[in-house]
């Protein structure tokens, strides 16, 4: 007989059903960073994959073009807190609240990183529609190799 585990002391989760969910959440290769990068490829261009663009930095985006200097970050739109979709939870509000608050800090913080060391950092909402959003990055990055008479593979 299967029953409910219990929550383990130290969880974020408020129940088992709630700690499964979270650890299903994928942290990479979600289906709109693979329709994008699908995307990307089959228009030629070539990048590393959840890599940290800046050695030393604590930071790993979804996408990195190193050529050209452009960091690719692909953000769910509750994790990210998406002015459009996020809905506050409604269990636990205040740990979310604190969480969503702490990872847009994380994220500008991290857009200043690479824009202080010459990057460029392009953020997706995983609801955009991924050709556009393809478009967008593929003329970033296709702009550097024209202004820089690069070949951007």
């Amino acid at each position: 007989m299967v029953g409910e585990r219990p929550v383990p002391d130290g969880s974020w989760a408020s129940s088992s059903a709630t700690r499964s969910v979270m650890r299903g959440n994928r942290g990479r290769d979600t289906a709109p960073e693979l329709r994008i990068r699908s995307l990307l490829h089959r228009q030629g261009l070539r990048y590393r994959v959840s890599t940290r663009p800046l050695p030393g930095v604590r930071r790993t985006a979804d996408l990195v073009f190193s050529r050209a200097r452009v960091a690719v970050f692909v953000d769910g739109c509750f994790w990210h807190g998406c002015p459009e979709h996020c809905r506050p939870a409604r269990t636990n509000g205040d740990f979310w609240r604190t969480k969503i608050d702490g990872n847009r800090a994380r994220d500008a913080q991290t857009d200043q990183f690479l824009a202080d060391a010459g990057w460029r950092a392009i953020r997706i909402w995983e609801h955009e529609d991924p050709v556009r959003a393809a478009s967008r990055v593929a003329a970033v990055v296709r702009d550097f190799a024209a202004r820089d008479d690069h070949s951007v593979p």
